[in-house]
């Protein structure tokens, strides 16, 4: 039973994960659409495209004031709120300025629930199935964006007019996510460390990790006490050097792996290579079928063989596939489905690894005192690299060429295998007091 209850308050939080990605890829169905109502600039076209990624960077940013002052969950409500909010506004917009304001709100949602919800969901799962509850969180991004993607084709045949059901639509899990998350607890981390609700705690504890809750408690009165006398607030003091400088490089050897270069530009690769645009655009549905599935695998390895090997696993498979892509650019030995296929293998290695532990490795490695703090930092970094690849690969491609692009992205993927070899620790099976003290500076 207890299982189940600790399962069911993450799948909830997880709903969060479901908006992060409908919200990020509904725009590719409607954004067309959208620049022949308004007869946008290739300029506004742009910035309609991109608004919602600046909400995500500024949500990210401001996302650990609220979860450490107002709690866990209260936050999850604001971010519901700016999803539902969002939703109905784009889809309601009688001009295009107040479009913008619209999908700059998602963005906060988005940028706020990739700190928040992770973070929850980590304080309120056993060690023993941390990872895989966590992962659910990645799980549901991946979901979220195949269904957009199938709701924007289903939605499309509707007419012209059609990209404001798109839009739309997402009032509908949004408004699920809102009236959900009154069946959840508060963090109990939280309400000892921030509110010194012990007893509140050791009900919800006594629920998620009835084993360990003496253990558990008496590390987050220790730190609660540290914590009152004010060393432990700064997030860059010397204290915390080393999981600041994993969350940093985790966050940037995420994104030099070209992942969001490759997924935003996906027609755009493959028809470089010669396909047609049908083909092309087959292609990267494909590639969406393959992320989901390969994360969905992940989920369940990831207690089982550890944060580290799926790194490694990974690692060597990303070197080997985009190397492979960046010789057939060098060589022009384009044969068929030759790139798609290396891409499609290029997801599965991602998915498996990177994709899978981002957020449950970042979640896991500052003590509770800072842990929003260093979720924000993580977040953000991830999101600043986010925009700088997404927004700098049409200029690499055009101008270095994808033979160039594509072995930068393969050399960076050696400097991360060196990393996670000789730098990132092995977190699955250690409840996150025990990491903390293993990780801190004393």
């Amino acid at each position: 039973m207890n299982k189940r209850t600790v399962f069911l308050w993450s799948l909830v939080i997880a709903l969060g994960g479901f908006l992060f990605g409908f919200d990020t890829a509904v725009i590719s169905g409607a954004e067309q659409a959208i620049q022949r109502y308004w007869a946008l600039s290739t300029y506004q076209h742009g910035l309609t495209v991109s608004i919602a990624l600046i909400g995500t960077v500024i949500g990210s940013l401001l996302g650990g004031l609220p979860s450490d002052r107002l709690g866990r969950k209260k936050t999850l409500y604001l971010v519901a709120i700016l999803y539902l909010v969002s939703a109905l506004g784009t889809a309601m917009s009688t001009n295009w300025y107040s479009f913008l304001i619209f999908r700059f709100l998602g963005g906060l949602g988005v940028g706020a629930s990739s700190v928040t919800a992770p973070i929850y969901i980590s304080e309120i799962s056993p060690a023993n199935k941390r990872g895989r509850l966590v992962g659910l969180f990645q799980f549901n991004i991946v979901f979220g964006i195949v269904i957009s993607y199938l709701s924007n084709y289903l939605i499309g045949q509707t007419g012209e007019q059609s990209w404001r059901m798109m839009l739309g639509i997402q009032a509908v899990p949004a408004f699920i996510f809102f009236v959900l998350l009154r069946f959840v607890p508060e963090s109990p981390r939280w309400l000892v460390l921030k509110r010194g609700k012990t007893e509140e705690a050791r009900k919800i504890l006594s629920v998620s990790d009835p084993e360990n809750v003496d253990n558990i408690l008496a590390s987050m009165k220790q730190n609660s006490e540290e914590n009152k006398s004010g060393i432990l607030d700064n997030l860059f003091s010397k204290k915390y050097k080393t999981p600041v400088m994993l969350a940093i490089l985790f966050a940037v050897f995420n994104q030099v792996s070209g992942i969001n270069a490759i997924i935003y530009y996906s027609p755009r690769i493959f028809e470089m290579t010669g396909l047609g645009t049908s083909s092309s655009l087959l292609s990267t549905v494909g590639l969406g079928l393959i992320n989901f599935i390969f994360t969905l695998i992940a989920m369940n390895f990831i207690d089982r063989i550890g944060r580290k090997t799926l790194m490694i696993i990974g690692s060597f498979g990303l070197i080997l596939t985009l190397g492979l892509v960046s010789y057939s650019f060098y060589s022009k030995s384009f044969n068929g489905m030759q790139v798609p296929v290396l891409l499609f293998v290029y997801i599965a290695f991602f998915a498996f690894s990177q994709g899978a532990v981002i957020w449950v490795f970042i979640s896991e490695i500052f003590p509770t005192e800072v842990r929003a703090k260093g979720q924000t930092l993580g977040s953000t970094t991830h999101w600043v690299m986010a925009a700088a690849i997404a927004f700098s690969f049409p200029y690499l491609a055009e101008k270095a060429g994808g033979g160039a692009t594509f072995l930068f992205f393969s050399v960076m993927m050696v400097v991360q295998l060196i990393f996670v070899w000789k730098v990132m620790p092995e977190t699955k099976g250690r409840s996150l007091e025990q990491l903390g003290d293993t990780l801190v500076l004393h």
